[in-house]
């Protein structure tokens, strides 16, 4: 098990993954660099070898993917996870892992929108999608993340080998900060600097495109994480369309005593069926929630108990080295 793995996905970053890989081995010279190659056509994965990182692949396209290949092969008490583009000062490292490490933090989060990412970003839509995405989040879960798509955190092996990772693109940052609210694991906010991608490197993400992804995440994660919010909201609002086209059926009923817009009365009784059947769906997944969370506290032992056994291992192999 390593000590520290600084976990870089990359997919056509050669300006930069060199001087990436050469800062964090400055930073934090214990560490071990993976760097995983997403189908890179530059020569990235040659130049971050030649830097003296571990290089592997990830043949499936998306950030997303990357990720849930490395969690699966990597074994470390604290994982850095830090994108391959050089906007992410390595200087701040060993804050993080110190943090994961001494403090027991699952994850902390390298926070970009508290500094200079407004400044130092050229794209005004990101910043508007940043600021959405971090303000919707916070407001549906009740959290207090300041930066919800940074891809600059630190992780704990127990996050790691508990977070089923579904997201093939650049949601997974969102996915992570969810799961975490959700089944309150212990989260920090450090502040970083942030600094533009160098002339010449482009940007992977599409602003309208990987944004709507996002916010279809958002509103399927909470779906999946809040469903009796979720259904009692779409109980209400068909109840709602039920009572206004129903109002004026039962006036015109109490002052003649007919019924003349019958097919209006039927769809105003199916539509309150539907409002009554989702707030019954969302009371039933709700129970459902509850034991998984139950369940997932079960798992989260059973990996802290795996964990302290590859410690055990790993200090008695050192033992017999010396």
């Amino acid at each position: 098990m390593d000590k520290i793995a600084v976990l870089i996905p990359c997919y056509n970053e050669s300006r930069t993954i060199e001087k990436v890989v050469k800062d964090w081995k400055r930073e934090l010279p214990e560490a071990v660099i993976y760097v995983y190659d997403n189908n890179s056509t530059d020569g990235t994965a040659e130049i971050a070898k030649r830097a003296g990182a571990v290089v592997r692949f990830e043949h499936q396209q998306g950030k997303g993917n990357v990720m849930r290949r490395m969690f699966r092969d990597i074994d470390a008490e604290c994982y850095i996870m830090v994108d391959g583009d050089d906007t992410y000062p390595a200087e701040d490292g060993r804050a993080m892992a110190e943090a994961v490490i001494n403090d027991k933090v699952d994850m902390v989060i390298g926070d970009r929108l508290s500094s200079t990412y407004f400044t130092e970003n050229k794209r005004p839509f990101h910043n508007f999608g940043n600021r959405l995405v971090r303000n919707s989040i916070n407001h549906l879960f009740k959290s207090d993340i300041r930066d919800i798509m940074t891809g600059y955190r630190a992780l704990s092996y127990q996050f790691v080998k508990t977070f089923p990772v579904l997201s093939k693109g650049f949601e997974i940052e969102t996915e992570m900060t969810i799961h975490a609210v959700d089944k309150n694991m212990f989260t920090r906010n450090l502040i970083v600097d942030y600094r533009d991608r160098p002339e010449g490197s482009s940007s992977k993400l599409n602003t309208v495109s990987d944004g709507i992804k996002v916010l279809r995440t958002i509103a399927g994660l909470y779906k999946d994480y809040k469903p009796f919010n979720f259904f009692t909201v779409v109980a209400a609002v068909l109840a709602l369309v039920s009572l206004i086209f129903f109002i004026p059926v039962m006036t015109v009923y109490i002052e003649t005593g007919l019924v003349p817009q019958f097919p209006t009365l039927i769809a105003c009784g199916f539509c309150m069926m539907a409002a009554l059947l989702s707030f019954a769906t969302g009371l039933i997944l709700q129970n459902i929630i509850l034991q998984n969370r139950q369940e997932f506290e079960f798992r989260l032992q059973l990996v802290a108990d795996m964990y302290r056994r590859k410690i055990a291992e790993d200090g008695d192999t050192y033992k017999e080295e010396d």
